[in-house]
């Protein structure tokens, strides 16, 4: 590979033959050199999990042929692609993680749960400036084309710039056409929460078994959101920290007679 090109690790939560990573994939090779560790299954909503009690495999493959990329398929979780990326494949640290396309919604506090945004941060914590790209549909038919153009903007300015340590970047894409899109903002996450429910059942042999429901619900109503930006027709890029520390809090705790 050309070693002036960037390195740039792709990721996702999917697994590796979903349209979303294979339309990014596509967007990277146009920008540096790939390499491709994701999951060989769908691993939503996994969160930051990693695999402790199990053996994990990660083997080479070839999907596409005619492409550039190298491209290895994970048992394990998002997270477990970038450490086994970073510690066993990779010769040195990409320049870049990106992770996604994800399909469906990643904003507001959807990000505690994503495996997509986990992977960025997991990258984060290794010291490689890292996006988390998800698009606001569901569907396996997904159009990822018209967010092409604004991944190339946003990597272009990332790789130029950098990120702050400690900081990746989430940004969810409305589900509308190129033309359609307003532009980008940069956002805050919404305050907005699930309100879980949980469809009980009986299986034949007389056990409940639960499937897990509820509804989104988003109180938050400034301007500044990110819902309100995907709500109102743009592409929101919210910073994101993993330092959960309540700083704000600390002077507080102090005052307590512990």
């Amino acid at each position: 590979m050309n070693s002036e090109r960037p390195l740039i690790l792709v990721t996702n939560d999917d697994g590796i033959t979903a349209p979303g990573i294979r339309a990014l994939i596509e967007v990277m090779n146009e920008i540096g050199d790939v390499y491709v560790v994701a999951p060989d299954s769908p691993q939503s909503a996994m969160g930051h999990a990693i695999t402790i009690n199990n053996t994990l495999y990660c083997d080479k493959i070839i999907i596409d042929a005619d492409a550039p990329q190298k491209e290895f398929s994970c048992s394990g979780t998002p997270v477990d692609c970038v450490k086994i990326a970073t510690h066993e494949i990779l010769t040195r640290k990409p320049d870049l993680c990106v992770s996604g396309i994800n399909h469906g919604s990643n904003s507001a506090i959807n990000v505690i749960y994503s495996g997509t945004m986990s992977a960025a941060v997991e990258a984060g914590i290794e010291g490689i400036p890292a996006i988390g790209f998800s698009l606001l549909d569901f569907s396996m038919n997904a159009n990822f084309e018209p967010t092409k153009p604004f991944i190339k903007r946003i990597v272009a300015n990332v790789l130029q710039n950098g990120l702050p340590k400690g900081v990746v970047l989430n940004v969810n894409f409305p589900k509308l056409e190129e033309d359609q899109i307003k532009g980008m903002k940069i956002c805050r996450q919404a305050n907005a929460h699930w309100e879980e429910e949980f469809d009980k059942r009986t299986n034949p042999m007389g056990r409940d078994y639960y499937w897990l429901s509820g509804k989104f619900v988003n109180s938050d109503k400034g301007e500044d959101t990110d819902e309100w930006a995907l709500a109102n027709g743009y592409v929101s890029i919210v910073p994101t920290q993993f330092d959960l520390t309540a700083h704000h809090y600390i002077q507080e705790l102090n005052s307590w007679e512990l």
